[in-house]
């Protein structure tokens, strides 16, 4: 059997892209399978942001999975009244519990559990009316279209420091990551971005001994990049500009990495002047683990020594598929710009057969093309080219170009 869609990734842009397809593209539940390794759908999305403790989304409740952005905010419906917490100003961002429970609704309604395949796509083939997915552990797939919708989830970024071998050191986003360990009663938590400072908040309200660790002063935003990013305000110049490595540069200059929300930024300031937590500004020269104890120099002669520590670090910025991808781009000869990211057309084609979505639609869809609207965004386009909405003359000489 042949398949019209094969979905490479089980998280937020797969579920929202299987959500389209399924609901407004009117594709059969028989023709579209995703293919995720996890148990779950959405596992390594709750898997993290449990860890951090987050209570609210960064992002408003337009953001969400279902078919209208207007559908988390009524399936919050009555109980707002009684749990103001349900939504939290500004732009009504959700509680992780009721954005979650809404993901299971979406999850339920559109039957996407019963096309999930729990396995991992190891390999594919472009041939010459499908792509051939190899499993880990299954009989391969074809299809007739693939949607990369893989993430950087698994490729969390260690610093140079850091031995990835010492059991007193973890990064809080490597998959399985146990938790910190009960007996850590000091715990440094490196990282200047909201997942490191919801972290350290997380474990001072413990009752642990908390030192947040950043090479940098707080940045505070309400956004990740400045909502212009969503519409023509600056995306309209993104899209003129045809250099991919220019639009490269636009993008990591539109990011506010390292940063955190304002709320976030409160209740980090209340903790610090409540001696909840101490803050320490500086990048780590060297760790060290003696007299049990990890010890951590840092610049300007400081030095930090806790039982544990913590890296939220975030992931690593190059291109996210491992191996998959990478015997993809060359078996198929794809196209590439010079940080390794997918040129890819205006219906979001790397090839005649292979769509992105997430970290490898950005240098199409810009900065925002990681996080929930970001995967809004890209079914918005795979759905209009399903419907004929755009346009086709782009598409068949990508697979052999290498520049725009």
């Amino acid at each position: 059997m042949t398949l019209d869609w094969l979905i490479i990734g089980g998280g937020i842009h797969g579920v929202h892209l299987a959500a389209r397809l399924l609901g407004e593209a009117q594709v059969s539940p028989d023709s579209v399978r995703i293919v995720d390794p996890a148990e779950k759908l959405l596992d390594r999305w709750r898997s993290c942001t449990e860890v951090t403790g987050m209570t609210h989304l960064r992002s408003p409740s337009v953001h969400n999975l279902d078919l209208s952005p207007s559908s988390l905010l009524q399936f919050g419906g009555k109980r707002r009244r009684s749990i103001p917490s349900l939504f939290a100003p500004p732009y009504d961002r959700p509680a992780l519990s009721l954005f979650d429970e809404h993901c299971d609704r979406v999850i339920e309604r559109f039957e996407i559990d019963s096309i999930h395949i729990r396995d991992r796509a190891e390999r594919c083939e472009v041939l010459e009316e499908e792509v051939n997915v190899h499993l880990a552990q299954g009989p391969s797939l074809r299809s007739k279209q693939i949607v990369l919708a893989v993430g950087a989830s698994e490729q969390p970024d260690w610093p140079s420091w850091a031995p990835r071998e010492q059991p007193r050191v973890n990064h809080v986003f490597e998959p399985g990551f146990p938790g910190l360990p009960e007996h850590a009663a000091s715990v440094a938590v490196v990282g200047g971005g909201i997942s490191a400072c919801q972290v350290a908040l997380r474990l001072a309200s413990e009752g642990r001994k908390v030192h947040l660790v950043s090479r940098h002063a707080i940045r505070k935003h309400q956004f990740d990049s400045d909502p212009g990013w969503l519409g023509p305000k600056f995306m309209a110049g993104f899209k003129r500009e045809q250099d991919v490595d220019r639009r490269r540069e636009m993008i990591a200059a539109a990011r506010h990495r390292g940063s955190i929300s304002p709320d976030v930024a409160r209740a980090l300031h209340f903790a610090i002047q409540k001696d909840e937590l101490s803050w320490h500004e500086g990048e780590v020269l060297e760790l060290d683990v003696r007299d049990d104890q990890v010890h951590l120099r840092l610049c300007a002669d400081d030095e930090v020594s806790v039982d544990h520590v913590l890296l939220a670090t975030g992931f690593a910025a190059h291109r996210p598929g491992g191996s998959l991808v990478d015997s993809l781009v060359e078996s198929a000869s794809l196209p590439c710009a010079s940080c390794g990211y997918p040129i890819v057309d205006r219906s979001l084609r790397w090839h005649p057969r292979v769509f992105v979505s997430g970290p490898l639609a950005e240098l199409e869809l810009g900065p925002t093309s990681r996080n929930i609207a970001g995967a809004r965004r890209a079914a918005d386009v795979l759905v209009s080219s399903l419907r004929g909405e755009s346009t086709r003359q782009e598409v068949l000489s990508l697979s052999g170009s290498r520049s725009r």
